[in-house]
């Protein structure tokens, strides 16, 4: 079986990280597990090192072990550039570079989905394979 590859969004990753019994929490287990192949850019690792901090009265690390930890999902995934896109692409100008990625990911390495909570980002998914964690989960759960 061909690998799965996907670009996953913040809000999955921090969810996923979290609450590692939900089903982010399951879609990071592939990906630590390497049934997953996962691809992230600057911008979503960026994110990730602005949201976390806020997030400290829930997980209780400290900046530089954010800091590691975003180092260590750079590392994990493949890290590609966005493709540039209008700014008028989505919804939330901020989901442009995540929708960049997911389409310079279609481009350069045949990715097969964002896998992302965000509303705004689920509004394009009649034109980008764009799936909610609980769709991904339930096509391929049983990895």
């Amino acid at each position: 079986m061909a690998l799965i590859q996907a670009v996953i969004d913040t809000n999955v990753i921090i969810s996923g990280m979290a609450y590692p019994a939900s089903v982010p929490g399951k879609i990071i287990q592939a990906w630590r597990s390497g049934a997953v192949d996962v691809y992230l850019s600057e911008y979503i690792l960026d994110e990730i090192r602005r949201v976390l901090p806020r997030l400290q009265h829930r997980h209780g690390m400290s900046e530089a072990e954010i800091d590691d930890l975003v180092d260590i999902l750079g590392l994990l995934a493949e890290v590609i550039e966005p493709a540039a896109l209008p700014l008028e692409s989505v919804r939330d100008i901020k989901d442009t570079p995540v929708l960049g990625t997911l389409i310079s990911g279609i481009q350069t390495h045949s990715i097969d989905y964002l896998i992302t909570g965000d509303k705004d980002l689920l509004e394009l998914k009649e034109h980008y394979p764009v799936i909610t964690p609980a769709e991904f989960w339930s096509k391929h759960g049983g990895l």
